[in-house]
Formats: structure tokens, C-alpha cells, sequence
């Protein structure tokens, strides 16, 4: 919790573009095909294929996030799936499961 998180991804292709995506996250940074063009507040990069990108956040919270292409039959029909565990503090300004919070 409350460190950088940088991937630096690639599309093998040959033919399909990939939509990357970490569910519950918002990229702070995104390098667009891994070059020096970056593009912030970003939800969902697409990657050419054949391409790249560079993408950067910071998480807030701790919990498993979901890494996916968001072109979903690749996620949940071939596997294009993967998950980021992170720890550290709970952070309620942020986010709150409801149960037993401190106030």
C-alpha cells in the first residue's frame, strides 16, 4: 500500500490488440506504446499488436487486483488473466468493506 506499481507490458499478437486493464485500479501514468507520449488518469490502455506500453499507479489499498485484457472472451476463455497482491494498512477514506470499522 502506497507505493508505485509500474508494468511494463507487451502484445505479442500477431493480429489482436489487447485492452489491459487492473480492476480497481485508475493508471496514473500510461506510456503509450512504451514511448515517451504519456497520457495520465488513464482506466484501460490499448496495446497494438506487436506493441507496448508502460503503466504506473499507485494503490491505495491493500487486496488482490485483477489484471485483465479487457477484451473478456481472452481473460476468461484463454487464460489472460492475473492478479497483484498487495498489503499494508487499511485505508477507510478510500475504501471500506463496512464491517467493524473504526470511526
Amino acid at each position: 500500500v502506497g507505493e508505485a506499481v509500474r508494468f511494463f507490458l507487451g502484445n505479442g499478437g500477431p493480429n489482436l490488440t489487447s485492452s489491459f486493464h487492473v480492476i480497481g485500479e485508475i493508471f496514473d501514468n500510461v506510456y503509450l506504446e512504451g514511448g515517451t507520449t504519456v497520457t495520465h488518469n488513464v482506466q484501460t490502455t490499448m496495446i497494438p499488436a506487436g506493441g507496448s506500453a508502460i503503466v504506473e499507479f499507485k494503490v491505495e489499498v491493500p487486496g488482490e487486483y485483477v489484471l485483465v485484457d479487457h477484451s473478456l472472451s481472452r481473460a476468461f476463455n484463454k487464460g489472460a488473466i492475473g492478479k497483484l497482491k498487495v498489503t499494508g494498512p487499511e485505508n477507510h477514506k478510500v475504501f471500506s468493506h463496512g464491517k467493524g470499522e473504526k470511526k
